[in-house]
């Protein structure tokens, strides 16, 4: 007990003393571990990282960095979209939510530089809060199923009729997997390991795998398997080796019967099955699942047809398409959140489940596509405002030798493929956060060489 009162007080005494030299230290890891939280707590957060970061300004601090104006001119043009919005009373809603692009860019332009020390002591705290916040929801998940004996209770996320799953349904176990992940990296890519770290390490894992988005699970694994080839110690004896034995061990496996047969059907066939997430849970037995030739093809469904995951996706970006041939407007969009109306029309045209019984129907869902909802909303310059950030933040990634940053921006560049992020307060403030907090001011630096 000794011990551990010592540990904390050393850290928080080593956060005070960062704090003394960056007054914007821990307002902005309060903002970054209160992400899982309740909105409320990390709105005052953000606030109070904003007043600090204009309170404490001194024009010595002030800088002009290309890659923060990009997110503020993001943010711009969705103020701006409003003039055109063909749903103004939504777009103009949203642009409360969206603020994150606006006010952490410009905090950092006008705090003072975080030492490459504080960012990855910011990193490290964020990592630990995940550890915790992971904890958490594990011994939830055995108290509820030793109390009703349901096992959903250590899986993805519940329904909007209970709570049941591993985290809340507001929370959602997609962007809780992301948050997981990065911390993961943290600690699996530390030169030096203690006993803690691989125990950190192996826990965030598998409480990814719980959470059981596909997506992010494939992500996560590939981007294991290029740290270890690549960025690993022992990389370079082993490099060749181990790829001609991966290349191997992948081939029988992707030929073994079953398991080849699976991932034909995710693709070829209908299958209750899907590398996305579901976007309406609770489908019957006796449902049909749509394949994904169907979604992209089919001019009419029934109230019968139920969307997997990839198949609802593939058919969101066919009438994406559709509602562009039929629209004028490549150059502006539909305006910020302001593609719903649309989305519900071509619901009705093709004859999809609308829902009933307080469940959701799929003319509700947004895109579920940053890249394509970005677009659709805001015309060809906000896709491209989108591409620029990313392309910013892979490339610095790559020049820092940064693992834990290049983790960020793969697991960024997969789930924009698949969910509209940035279209939720968590995911705004999370991406607006590590953009900043990578690409600005010092560039971390974890190379070999150094």
């Amino acid at each position: 007990m000794g011990n551990t009162y010592s540990s904390l007080k050393s850290v928080f005494l080593n956060l005070i003393k960062e704090n003394k030299e960056n007054n914007s230290f821990i307002p902005l890891l309060l903002v970054l571990v209160t992400i899982p939280l309740s909105y409320a707590f990390n709105n005052i957060a953000m606030g109070l990282f904003f007043v600090v970061t204009v309170v404490s300004f001194r024009k010595a601090h002030f800088k002009i960095e290309s890659v923060l104006i990009w997110p503020i001119l993001l943010y711009l043009l969705m103020a701006l979209s409003y003039l055109w919005s063909i749903d103004k009373e939504n777009t103009l809603s949203a642009l409360s939510k969206e603020i994150p692009l606006l006010l952490i860019p410009v905090g950092f332009l006008l705090l003072k530089d975080f030492t490459k020390v504080q960012k990855e002591k910011i990193i490290a705290c964020f990592s630990y809060s995940m550890v915790v916040l992971a904890m958490y929801f594990v011994i939830k998940a055995v108290i509820r199923y030793l109390l009703f004996g349901d096992i959903r209770a250590f899986f993805y996320h519940g329904d909007n009729d209970n709570d049941f799953g591993l985290v809340p349904k507001l929370l959602n176990a997609i962007h809780v997997s992301v948050f997981v992940s990065v911390a993961f990296f943290y600690f699996f890519t530390k030169p030096v390991k203690a006993k803690a770290d691989w125990l950190f390490s192996l826990f965030l894992f598998g409480f990814v795998l719980l959470l059981s988005s596909k997506n992010i699970i494939l992500v996560l694994i590939l981007l294991v398997l290029i740290h270890v080839f690549f960025f690993s110690k022992l990389s370079h004896q082993l490099r060749l080796r181990n790829l001609i034995v991966f290349g191997l061990i992948v081939g029988l496996i992707f030929s073994f019967g079953r398991i080849k047969n699976r991932f034909q059907q995710e693709f070829q066939t209908n299958s209750d099955k899907s590398l996305s997430a579901n976007v309406v849970e609770g489908a019957s037995p006796e449902v049909h699942y749509v394949s994904l030739k169907e979604a992209w093809s089919n001019e009419s469904f029934t109230p019968n047809d139920y969307f997997p995951g990839t198949a609802f996706r593939v058919y969101q970006f066919r009438i994406f398409i559709e509602l562009f041939k039929e629209n004028e407007v490549f150059f502006t969009g539909f305006g910020l959140n302001a593609s719903y109306p649309k989305i519900e029309e071509k619901a009705k045209q093709h004859n999809l489940y609308l829902g009933d019984d307080g469940q959701d129907g799929y003319q509700t869902k947004n895109f579920h596509n940053q890249y394509v909802q970005n677009f659709a909303e805001l015309g060809i310059l906000g896709f491209v405002l989108l591409l620029v950030m990313l392309i910013i933040n892979i490339n610095k990634a790559y020049k820092s030798k940064d693992f834990v940053h290049f983790a960020f921006a793969i697991l960024m560049i997969s789930l924009f493929l698949t969910e509209s992020f940035l279209w939720r307060q968590r995911g705004v403030v999370f991406f607006t956060i590590m953009y900043c907090l990578f690409n600005s001011g010092v560039v971390t630096n974890n190379s070999k060489a150094e």
